[in-house]
């Protein structure tokens, strides 16, 4: 039993990652990769601590959530809907019937208070930097899980945020409707034996599928990169169902509530609230690493091989890597994307993003992106003029790269030990001086 379970162990913690798709049947690189999936989802969940995230989350949404539905509600008004956004807003939080209560009656003194002109200038300035910093603290949220470095411009998140403020009341209001509309039709058409059940289900399948579509649209847009609607979609499924379960789990313990009311009176909404908000960005955080480690699986191949590589050996793929490229430059062909290398070459492309990293980084190599690249995937292109660019060169950049700058005597002390080192370089260099990239 010990040797098995120590056979298991090893195959998910190493073997598995190092099985290739074209190594296995289809349906056995399905079953890998949903394993993969679930391991890197449940590990990254730990490393990125996401349940201080959500912490963080719920008390951005706190100090925001009225300012939030003013601005809504100031918009339903504008409209005529504001009736059904309320309803809409009831529906969505089941079990909250005292916290909505209590934000309904902030969210109209907040609203008579601007209409009376209370809050004129330096009020409404807050009531938008309330709003915005909670959409970008979601965002901030979301680019670090998906290790992204820059978030959206000014401009983007002007046009991004409004947008979905000014959408937002309007799938609300759709939604409500939505129900109504398939309510309404399911006692009309009671007296059918067919369509009755079958409209009963989707009755009941409508909050499922816009917790869905609203998870969906989330890991979609909130990150600022490219993310794929099948990855997308299947997360916010699964995160979805999941916010679905814990709704029913809470409106199922109100009896528990009714105790907890007991004791803390009207002053329970509060906390319970928080008890919420924390459960709900829970799982939506959890679902945003299941996108995010469906979208890039390939990254963690052979990870344990790339995080202990030897020098020799990463310096043999910055050498494959350049050779390649400048071959194709030379063929005057398109350019190589990280993806393109990682495939012909059978390069983890974790250790190809970060060897195409370094390469830039001493300057012979510079990062494209071709005009006629839809999807706008960067390319590469020798930065040096390749009759120039040999071995040596490449080798004596990657060995000299970096700071040299400390207060160890080179010159007179330790002379003997640096010098033993310049000259086993140059003799090092020498074979491999008029070799060129692109002849090899």
């Amino acid at each position: 039993m010990k040797e098995t379970i120590k056979r298991l162990w090893a195959f998910v913690t190493y073997d598995i990652w190092r099985i290739t798709e074209n190594e296995v049947s289809k349906g056995r690189s399905s079953l890998y990769f949903i394993l993969k999936t679930i391991i890197i989802s449940v590990r990254r969940f730990a490393e990125d601590r996401v349940m201080s995230k959500a912490s963080a989350l719920t008390y951005s949404t706190l100090l925001s959530i009225v300012p939030i539905l003013a601005i809504l509600f100031a918009i339903a008004r504008g409209f005529g809907v504001s009736a059904i956004l309320e309803e809409g807003l009831r529906e969505n939080m089941p079990g909250q019937s005292l916290t909505v209560e209590m934000l309904m009656g902030w969210v109209n003194a907040y609203l008579d208070q601007t209409k009376n002109g209370v809050f004129i200038g330096i009020g409404i300035l807050l009531l938008l930097w309330s709003v915005i910093n909670l959409v970008n603290n979601i965002e901030i949220t979301f680019n670090r899980i998906w290790d992204i470095k820059k978030g959206r411009s000014i401009y983007r998140k002007a046009t991004d945020y409004f947008s979905m403020l000014l959408l937002l009341p309007l799938l609300i209001v759709v939604s409500s409707g939505l129900s109504i509309f398939m309510s309404t039709a399911v006692k009309e058409m009671e007296d059918f034996v067919i369509l009755a059940p079958v409209l009963k289900f989707l009755v009941q399948l409508i909050p499922y599928l816009l917790t869905w579509l609203m998870f969906t649209g989330l890991y979609l847009f909130m990150p600022n990169t490219k993310v794929k609607f099948r990855h997308a979609l299947i997360s916010g499924i699964i995160a979805g169902t999941a916010y679905q379960a814990f709704q029913y789990l809470y409106i199922g313990s109100q009896i528990w509530v009714s105790k907890y009311n007991a004791i803390y009176g009207s002053f329970a909404a509060i906390p319970l609230f928080l008890l919420w908000l924390q459960i709900s960005w829970t799982i939506c955080l959890f679902g945003t690493e299941l996108t995010y480690a469906g979208q890039n699986i390939r990254n963690f191949s052979f990870e344990k091989d790339t995080k202990n590589i030897s020098r020799r050996y990463r310096d043999f793929v910055c050498i494959l890597v350049m050779s390649i490229i400048c071959k194709r430059f030379e063929k005057d062909e398109k350019p190589y994307s990280a993806e393109e290398i990682s495939l012909e070459c059978r390069i983890p492309i974790r250790l190809v993003h970060q060897v195409l990293y370094q390469l830039q980084e001493i300057q012979v190599l510079y990062e494209i992106t071709p005009e006629d690249n839809k999807s706008h995937t960067a390319a590469y292109l020798p930065a040096l003029d390749i009759n120039q660019l040999n071995v040596a060169l490449l080798l004596d950049r990657l060995d000299t790269y970096g700071s040299e700058d400390f207060k160890i005597d080179r010159d007179k002390e330790f002379r003997d030990q640096w010098m033993a080192l310049v000259q086993a370089r140059e003799e090092y260099y020498r074979s491999s001086s008029k070799i060129l990239l692109k002849d090899l």
